[in-house]
């Protein structure tokens, strides 16, 4: 039996992760190298694939990935808030450096997605919100004071408003404008609930827009491109069938708390694997046509609040002048 059209899709490599340690028992992953860190709330996780092994466990490719989850962040804490754009803005600024771009190179900042569609709008809101500075390198470079670099900025809308697809569009600017490097935000798909709105990821490996619910599309990538691209995205939808088989785990957890014996409750469901569950959730769901991507009732506060994380995060990171310490200047 062919089982891909019941794979689970996600766009974040630590869900990837999680999911090839499970299906090892929890044992190490060839190829993978992993760190992680916390502190004051926010948990940071860093993930090498580092050759084609380690991208055929994970199904993504090699690369470095940084996820930053923050579980509280969807109370609406503003001091919280300001804590993740400052760690945001330290992250991101040590990525740049590891990767090789300079203090001074040229960033085109590319907000993917559909602002009408608000799990969808987090690239031309980052966009929005962002401090563009080219055109006064352009126009008054001597004004310029010193701890700016030049910053450009473009939502290039999607395919089905515009008739063009987003990586000819940003193609044809980066031949005009010619940055030395492109930053690309986007919102992702996830398989955990918890990461939904709670989790930023950053990854040096481009963007492949709509990856994440199963749409094959033209990349932003560095061979595409012929520059340095970085991805940053946040998960802001998730798959029902994703929420039927978390709501399963919690349910056996809750019954595990009443008594040993879950599986009189629960019957054959409960000896099924993860993996196994999912597949036969999407399977009942999918053909008709009730596998719908989900997203939580206060997107809209949620996806201005990240957006505004974001670019603060961007903008403390990308000009020297702005202050990390001061980023919560920038946030709100």
């Amino acid at each position: 039996m062919d089982l891909s059209a019941y794979s689970t899709h996600t766009d974040l490599a630590l869900d990837a992760r999680d999911m090839a340690q499970a299906a090892r028992h929890g044992q190490e992953i060839p190829g993978i190298e992993t760190e992680m860190s916390r502190e004051n709330g926010i948990r940071v996780t860093k993930i090498n694939v580092l050759n084609e092994e380690g991208s055929r466990s994970l199904g993504k490719l090699p690369g470095h990935y940084i996820t930053i989850e923050v579980p509280a962040l969807r109370q609406k804490d503003s001091q919280l808030q300001d804590r993740v754009a400052t760690k945001l803005a330290q992250e991101f600024e040590r990525f740049l450096k590891d990767i090789g771009i300079p203090k001074d190179a040229k960033a085109l900042i590319i907000g993917l997605g559909n602002s009408s569609v608000t799990p969808d709008a987090l690239g031309p809101l980052v966009v929005d919100n962002v401090m563009v500075t080219r055109h006064y390198f352009e126009l008054m470079p001597n004004d310029v004071g010193p701890g700016y670099r030049a910053v450009s900025a473009v939502a290039p809308g999607v395919l089905g408003t515009t008739g063009i697809e987003s990586s000819d569009i940003v193609q044809g600017i980066v031949e005009k404008s010619k940055p030395d490097f492109i930053i690309a935000i986007d919102a992702l798909a996830s398989r955990s609930l918890e990461r939904v709105n709670t989790t930023i990821q950053i990854a040096d490996t481009g963007i492949h827009p709509g990856s994440g619910i199963g749409n094959k599309r033209k990349g932003l990538t560095k061979e595409a491109l012929g520059i340095p691209v970085v991805a940053i995205g946040v998960p802001t939808v998730v798959y029902a069938s994703t929420i039927v088989n978390n709501a399963f785990d919690m349910m056996h957890n809750h019954f595990q708390d009443q008594t040993n014996n879950t599986g009189h409750i629960l019957g054959l469901l409960d000896n099924m694997k993860e993996e196994e569950r999912l597949m036969l959730v999407k399977e009942v769901l999918d053909p008709v046509g009730h596998d719908l991507l989900v997203t939580p009732k206060e997107i809209d506060q949620f996806i201005e609040d990240i957006a505004n994380i974001i670019a603060s995060g961007l903008n403390a990171a990308l000009h020297d002048s702005v202050s990390v310490d001061n980023v919560a200047a920038y946030t709100h």
